[in-house]
């Protein structure tokens, strides 16, 4: 089985400035390198979305010193805090579409990685997500050519409301015409997803949908109509799949936790 490393929601900040007093940056670099440590043999890290905070050139080059010595390689992608701009001016070599949009395709043995750009930059509400036609049109060619392969969709957004009223209304605005689309086109094995700050699963249109919580600041679980920018401090994680000829399996690892030692019991 191969793995993929997934982070999300970064939230990197110029230095000396934090969220909620925590130093996005740091915890980043530690999670990092937890990753690391304990998964070298990775094929790939993915980070989903909300690179930065405020999506200003500083602090993607920020970002760009932390991943600068990482051995494995990154994919990149944009969430609501994010600017194609200033990312594409920091991140030049990431791969776009003919219209600019942060898509990417990634082959493995067993499965088709893609990912989706839902940053919408004209949001009425500052941070809902959007697949326009042209990336939904990207998607369809996307799948179209997975040939057998199990698939894996990333989006920043996730396509099932979650609970969190604030953060579901700032989701992604046409979840059910990608949902349409995957399975117009698919089988697809597995979306996987941040925006949230919170471990969970559901299904969206049937397909499973992980979302995993940021390395910095989480939100905590207070349902229904509550604001979306709630946090609070908590540890820190990162999501793990593995991916083999029978499908994926989604692991959530958290990192800023004291390591017990692992003991065999009778």
């Amino acid at each position: 089985m191969q793995k993929i490393i997934v982070f999300t929601d970064l939230h990197i900040l110029p230095e000396g400035e934090t969220i909620i007093g925590l130093d996005p940056s740091a915890r980043f670099a530690r999670g990092l390198a937890h990753a690391l440590h304990h998964h070298p043999d990775a094929a790939r890290i993915v980070i989903t979305g909300d690179l930065t905070h405020h999506g200003k050139g500083a602090e993607y080059a920020r970002l760009r010193a932390l991943l600068a010595d990482c051995p494995l390689p990154v994919s990149l992608m944009l969430g609501n805090h994010d600017r194609r701009a200033p990312f594409a001016a920091a991140f030049p070599d990431t791969p776009r579409t003919e219209d600019g949009f942060i898509q990417e395709i990634q082959d493995l043995d067993h499965a088709r990685l893609i990912l989706l750009d839902t940053l919408d930059e004209q949001a009425p509400d500052l941070h809902s997500g959007y697949l326009c036609p042209s990336r939904l049109s990207w998607l369809a060619d996307a799948l179209a050519g997975a040939e057998g392969r199990a698939t894996v969709v990333f989006t920043h957004h996730p396509a099932f409301r979650t609970g969190f009223g604030g953060m579901d209304r700032i989701g992604l605005r046409n979840s059910d015409t990608l949902i349409d689309t995957l399975h117009s086109h698919g089988p697809v094995a597995q979306i996987v997803s941040g925006h949230i700050h919170r471990t969970m699963q559901g299904a969206a249109g049937g397909i499973p949908n992980a979302v995993f919580k940021s390395p910095c600041h989480q939100m905590p679980l207070i349902l229904g109509d509550q604001s979306p920018h709630l946090s609070v401090d908590e540890p820190g994680a990162y999501g793990l799949l593995l991916i083999g000829p029978d499908g994926v399996v989604v692991h959530t690892e958290d990192f800023d936790l004291p390591r017990a030692e692992a003991r065999t019991y009778s």
